[in-house]
């Protein structure tokens, strides 16, 4: 099942210092690692954001969802990484599987060099990079990143896979582009004046996200909730219609006795996200 959590460049808004915004953005990833997420996508909201605007958020995600073995090479040192040691681990568990010969790992490498005889060198966590034959059909160049399935540490065996990478991606594109998309799946928006979710219609929606293949879910910011993004009032969330509005087919209030007056985008990811992924 395909799952898509978008999240606003305001996100951070409220943040005192960048030290609380890199905090805060790493409990993001988190979110999106727990459920299984395939994507964080990050939509502008220029008007809501404060000292920290989409570059900073969506390169503090994407060094979160880098596998740290990975992370000194691809980054190196930047500004918005000051303190990306503060950062809680993500963990995908399928980079961190096949710690044994019993379960293959699958990781993420990079292309460190490229050989001759359609071999490669990859850097995947290992002691040293390891040398590996391309895959007939593969085109890959330096710098590259690739699945590898381990299935031996000591001897080494390893071979580069044609598969989706481990864990999540992280990208940034407007919110209409990322609604419009043919695998979206169910388009939810999550606000406090949408449908206030219960266990009767948690059933009958997990089985509309089984059958639409998966669902993308949008989250707004502390104080900023995604009606205030798109200027729409609470009336036009209650009487919207799936055919009208920026693509959303229904809003969701996925806490309905909130008890705070506002609720921070990373604790709605996991209250929201909790719910919406359980299985039938």
């Amino acid at each position: 099942m395909n799952l898509s959590v978008l999240v606003p460049t305001s996100l951070v808004r409220e943040a005192e210092d960048q030290r609380e915004a890199t905090r805060k953005l790493g409990y993001v990833a988190r979110a999106a690692a727990v459920f299984r997420a395939n994507e964080l996508v990050v939509f502008p909201d220029e008007d809501g954001e404060n000292k920290w605007g989409g570059e900073f958020v969506e390169t503090v995600l994407r060094y979160a969802a880098t596998p740290p073995y990975l992370r000194k090479e691809v980054w190196g040192k930047r500004d918005e990484l000051r303190y990306a040691g503060i950062l809680p681990p993500v963990l995908v568990s399928s980079t961190t599987a096949g710690d044994s010969d019993e379960t293959p790992a699958l990781r993420e490498g990079i292309v460190t060099e490229v050989g001759p005889d359609d071999r490669v060198r990859v850097n995947c966590g290992m002691q040293h990079p390891i040398s590996l034959f391309i895959p007939p059909g593969m085109d890959i160049a330096k710098g590259e990143r690739v699945a590898v399935r381990i299935s031996s540490r000591e001897p080494v065996r390893a071979r580069i896979v044609d598969e989706p990478l481990p864990g999540f991606d992280v990208s940034r594109m407007d919110l209409t582009e990322a609604l419009g998309r043919p695998d979206a799946g169910v388009r939810i928006a999550t606000s406090r004046y949408g449908e206030s979710l219960s266990v009767p219609r948690l059933g009958d929606l997990t089985a509309r996200i089984t059958d639409a293949g998966g669902m993308t879910v949008a989250f707004g910011s502390p104080g900023r909730g995604l009606p205030d993004m798109l200027g729409m009032s609470p009336e036009d969330v209650a009487d919207v219609e799936p055919s009208v509005g920026p693509g959303f087919d229904l809003w969701l209030n996925t806490i309905p006795r909130q008890g705070s007056e506002v609720v921070r985008t990373e604790e709605a990811m996991f209250a929201s996200l909790a719910s919406l992924t359980l299985t039938e």
